[in-house]
């Protein structure tokens, strides 16, 4: 696979470049100290991987990620544990490693980048991933498939690695992603209000300035996600 590295720190760069050389899979064409200018050569050149450091001045790694129509696959390299819930966001992502890099996780993370087709990452061995069926959602929890009536979710809520579905008559703890769950969900009852909350807008009860309250909690709602909650309402 022909890849760059993007890393403001020089020593960084280094480290990685050293890693890819000890992987025989990997061609490290190009070294950039910055985002701006890897979006120059991919401009005029394509790669199979990216090597991406997040914190950079000016532009951060997701911010780079953005500027993409069609990004290859990407590792995401960082000294910040911090993100990880967010890299799941993106399809394009199929690992995070957490700098210092050890060969053997950097091993890993090419064995993933090798194998999968660009979608969704999959940190851990034992994620749970939910399945639809009807008006159903299932989900995996200590092995055994607990199924749920979609129309009793009031609240799905992001917490580190895992997510908190609430229900009307209880809660369960999911090891997955708002991403994976949002897909499964009708759109004409659910909308992600924010980028740690999906609702169920029917069971709304109460909107006020930047919040919603649904039971008894307040949920808050994103200035670039308000316009579409106001449209999905029925307002007079």
């Amino acid at each position: 696979m022909n890849c760059i590295i993007i890393d403001d720190e020089a020593t960084a760069r280094a480290i990685i470049h050293q890693l890819c050389a000890q992987e025989g899979s990997l061609n490290v064409v190009e070294e950039f100290p910055n985002a701006i200018q890897a979006m120059k050569f991919l401009n005029q050149n394509t790669v199979d991987l990216i090597l991406l450091d997040i914190h950079m001045p000016d532009f951060t790694g997701f911010d780079f990620i953005e500027t993409l129509k069609s990004p290859p696959k990407i590792i995401l390299t960082t000294s910040d544990p911090n993100f990880a819930i967010q890299a799941f966001e993106y399809d394009c992502i199929v690992d995070y490693l957490v700098k210092p890099i050890t060969p053997e996780r950097f091993e890993k993370a090419i064995v993933k980048a090798n194998s999968k087709s660009i979608a969704a990452p999959s940190f851990e061995a034992n994620e749970k991933v939910e399945v639809s069926s009807g008006n159903d959602l299932y989900v995996n929890i200590d092995r055994r498939l607990i199924k749920i009536d979609i129309p009793s979710i009031y609240l799905i809520e992001a917490k580190g690695d895992y997510i908190n579905v609430k229900t009307e008559t209880q809660n369960y703890t999911v090891h997955s992603t708002l991403k994976k769950i949002e897909d499964k969900l009708p759109d004409e009852l659910f909308l992600k209000v924010h980028r740690s909350f999906i609702i169920n807008i029917k069971k709304i009860i109460d909107i006020e300035d930047n919040s919603v309250l649904i039971k008894k909690d307040v949920i808050p709602v994103s200035r670039s996600n308000r316009p579409e909650l106001m449209k999905r309402l029925n307002l007079l």
